[in-house]
C-alpha cells in the first residue's frame, strides 16, 4: 500500500522540524502489519531563510530519504494541488491519501466555497488517476487567525461543512472517502509554535487523527501510540 502525504505549511514543515509526517512513519512501522511505502514528488522541508523548500534538515537526521516523500508546499493550497494530483497519483501509484490543506485558501485565495469546489476538483482528479484511491481528509484545525478575525473564523467553519458534505456526496465503496476528526485537545498555544505550525506535541496530534481515523473506519494500523 503506498501512502501519499498531501499539504501545506503544516505539513511539509519547515528546517529542523521533525513533522507530523515523521511522526506518521514511525506510527506505520510500528502498526501497519504490512508491507507499504511512502511517496510523493518532493522530499524536502521548507527554509525560512532561502523563502523555499529546499532544506534537507530534519530533526531527525536518521529519518530516510524514502520515507520522506511528500506532496505539500508552504502557501499551497486545494487550489494549487488540485491541477497537480492526478498526474502525481498516476506517477506515484498512490493509494492512500492524508490530505491537510484549506487555511492557506482560505487565508489568501479563495472563499469557502470556492475552496470546497477545489477540494472536490482535487478528489475527482485522483479518481481518474486511481479509481480505487483511498483519501482521509482533515477540516481546517485550530489557529490563531481565527481567534481574533471573525469572518475569517466563519469562512473557517463554513468550509468544515462543505468539507464534510463533500465526503458524504462522494464517499463510494469503490474509493472511500474519510473526514477525519480534529483532534479534539489541540490547544494553539502548546501543540503550536507560533499558533498556526505544529510543534512536537501538535505533530502527534495530526500523525493520531490520520492513524486513528484509518484504523477506525478501515481497520488499517492500530491506534496511535506516540513513540516519542
Amino acid at each position: 500500500m503506498r501512502f501519499m502525504f498531501v499539504g501545506d505549511s503544516m505539513t511539509i514543515g519547515r528546517a529542523g522540524d521533525y513533522t507530523w509526517r515523521y511522526r506518521m512513519w514511525q506510527h506505520l512501522n510500528r502498526a501497519f502489519g504490512g508491507p507499504y511505502r511512502i511517496v510523493g514528488p518532493r522530499t524536502e522541508l521548507y527554509d525560512t531563510v532561502a523563502a523555499a523548500a529546499v532544506s534537507t534538515a530534519y530533526a531527525d537526521p536518521a529519518f530516510p530519504e524514502r520515507a520522506r516523500k511528500h506532496l505539500a508546499g508552504w502557501g499551497e493550497g486545494w487550489l494549487h494541488m488540485a491541477p497537480l494530483i492526478r498526474e502525481t497519483v498516476t506517477a506515484t501509484k498512490a493509494d492512500v491519501l492524508l490530505v491537510s490543506l484549506g487555511l492557506i485558501d482560505l487565508g489568501f485565495y479563495t472563499n469557502s466555497s470556492q475552496t470546497a469546489e477545489n477540494a472536490r476538483r482535487f478528489i475527482a482528479a485522483a479518481r481518474e488517476a486511481n479509481p480505487h484511491v483511498r483519501a482521509v481528509l482533515l477540516p481546517v484545525i485550530p489557529n490563531v487567525r481565527a481567534t481574533s478575525d471573525a469572518p475569517f473564523a466563519t469562512e473557517c467553519d463554513r468550509f468544515n461543512e462543505l468539507l464534510a458534505k463533500a465526503v458524504a456526496d462522494l464517499d463510494s465503496p469503490a474509493s472511500p472517502l474519510l473526514l477525519a476528526s480534529p483532534p479534539a485537545s489541540y490547544d494553539i498555544h502548546s501543540d503550536t509554535y507560533d499558533g498556526t505550525h505544529p510543534g512536537p506535541s501538535g505533530e502527534h496530534k495530526l500523525a493520531a487523527t490520520f492513524a486513528d481515523a484509518m484504523h477506525q473506519a478501515w481497520d488499517l494500523g492500530a491506534p496511535y501510540e506516540p513513540a516519542g
